[in-house]
């Protein structure tokens, strides 16, 4: 249960005016944090993601890519709702009680069903293709997804062993 108190504030005329303390707990608040952080990684990779990939397609379009009805700005919005849609969810693996490989399904989960949802609504999975076009679009974007991910992992596992052998180092000593 959350310690709640009162505090004396002083208002602008300099009478005192109580207040309950609405602070976070210390695990509350790093929660907060990491779910901030996580959040403000995602939507910094998607961002990159999406302008690299526009940079592309300029480059496939000799310079006359052409967007017209907000096309740029719905496009932008949903790159940011797919970065929170992966980012947040990413908090998943702080939590040690949950499997591994569970913790991978609903991060991945959570955030690529966010990307079909944005990639039907700003038009980068056409609905005139056809089924097979469709399902190769999700195919295409369920690949890049774990793709990308694979770096990560490759990432965090990397730095974990590095954090281990120094850890086992100073044990030495």
């Amino acid at each position: 249960m959350r310690n709640m108190f009162y505090r004396q504030d002083v208002s602008r005329c300099g009478l005192p005016v109580l207040r309950e303390n609405l602070s976070l707990s210390y695990e509350e608040d790093k929660n907060m944090k990491n779910v901030l952080k996580s959040t403000w990684i995602g939507i910094s990779i998607a961002t990159i993601i999406f302008l690299i990939i526009g940079m592309i397609f300029d480059a496939n379009y000799n310079g006359t890519f052409l967007m017209e009805h907000y096309s740029f700005t719905k496009m932008a919005a949903g790159c940011i709702f797919i970065g929170i849609g992966f980012g947040a969810p990413s908090v998943v693996y702080k939590n040690d009680a949950i499997p591994y490989p569970m913790q991978v399904l609903l991060h991945l989960g959570i955030g690529f069903a966010v990307l079909m949802i944005v990639s039907f609504t700003v038009g980068w999975i056409p609905t005139t293709i056809g089924v097979g076009g469709i399902v190769a679009c999700i195919l295409g974007d369920l690949a890049f997804v774990l793709i990308v991910w694979s770096f990560f992992y490759r990432y965090f596992k990397k730095e974990a062993a590095a954090i281990n052998k120094r850890i086992e180092e100073r044990a030495k000593k």
